[in-house]
């Protein structure tokens, strides 16, 4: 049988402690995390349009970037920055951060998403996404994966 002891450590202690997030391309993901939660945010303001992903758009190789969803579409960014402003203008959103983790030129997040439509119940998915950088240090690929219940 057994013990408390020798159990491995659940989860919540071996989440990653964002502050000690050193890598270069791991960094550009928090900020890339960041600026998607400023931007759905801002997203619900009178007169918001596409330009409100600028910034977003700045941290990509907008001409090379793929991403690939959940449900296997790929996209370029005019069809992803497209989807984003129907999410974002209709969708509250909030995520926990657990584990974050760079090997060459990709990075690996762990998160537990929250979204809630407007006029709707919030849905929470755990989702690993795979950020694939360029040589210049931009964002060229995504590929997203989700556990729903």
């Amino acid at each position: 049988m057994a013990t408390t002891a020798s159990r491995a450590p659940t989860s919540a202690t071996t989440w990653t402690d964002r502050d000690s997030v050193t890598g270069d391309h791991a960094r550009r993901v928090l900020a890339y995390t960041d600026c998607i939660k400023r931007t759905v945010e801002r997203a619900k303001d009178p007169g918001f349009d596409e330009s409100g992903w600028d910034e977003l758009a700045a941290m990509l190789d907008t001409e090379a970037f793929e991403r690939v969803g959940n449900d296997k579409v790929a996209m370029g960014w005019e069809v992803y920055r497209g989807l984003l402003m129907q999410w974002a203008t209709t969708t509250d959103f909030w995520a926990e951060f657990h584990r974050i983790s760079e090997v060459g030129d990709r990075v690996f997040l762990e998160l537990t998403e929250h979204n809630q439509p407007r006029g709707h119940a919030e849905t929470v998915v755990n989702s690993c996404t795979v950020y694939q950088f360029g040589a210049a240090g931009r964002l060229v690929h995504l590929d997203i994966y989700l556990q729903h219940d």
